[in-house]
């Protein structure tokens, strides 16, 4: 499959889900036009309430469409743009990317920072998300299988059905943490 945007979704208030679009714009170094978490700084509320200066890694967040239909075999519906996502990808391992990626998206240039830190607001949104998307190994490792983040690089509109090229950062290439 080649990798392309699945669906796009914004919201302009603090709500748990967005809403789907026909198209969103990212702007460079600010986020997804109209949305509640574009900034220069950390617009998360529990990342503001800590330090309101640091810098916005959160600009744009990204789900693989392939976790829902992991989650439906686990017996949970979930809708892209329910998770909050803006981008909701098919065909890119986005769990697997470095930091550093850089995912051409339509127009624009997403550059991923690290991996969503599933909070609380999933279980309260259907009970006994939280531990599937929060899977541990064998070895008690925990796993965030909620999509990644990134910042825009390259401001443009991206579209449902866009294509997604992928450009790996040089080595050394490291793995992605939560931000």
């Amino acid at each position: 499959m080649n990798p392309t945007v699945v669906s796009v979704h914004v919201s302009a208030e603090h709500s748990f889900s967005k809403s789907p679009a026909d198209s969103i714009e990212l702007l460079e170094g600010i986020g997804v036009r109209g949305d509640a978490h574009a900034g220069v700084t950390v617009k998360h509320r529990s990342r503001v309430a800590r330090d309101p200066d640091q810098p916005n890694l959160r600009q744009v967040h990204l789900i693989h469409q392939e976790l829902f239909t992991h989650l439906a075999e686990q017996g949970h519906e979930v809708a892209p743009g329910e998770l909050g996502e803006n981008i909701t990808t098919a065909g890119v391992d986005l769990l697997d990317l470095p930091v550093g990626a850089r995912l051409r998206i339509g127009e624009a240039v997403v550059v991923v920072t690290g991996l969503r830190n599933p909070c609380q607001q999933i279980e309260a949104f259907q009970p006994g998300l939280l531990r599937r998307v929060l899977p541990k190994d064998d070895s008690g490792e925990v796993h965030r299988l909620t999509g990644v983040m990134g910042i825009v690089a390259r401001g443009g509109v991206v579209r449902p059905s866009d294509p997604i090229s992928l450009e790996l950062p040089p080595p050394p290439r490291h793995p992605l943490t939560r931000v």
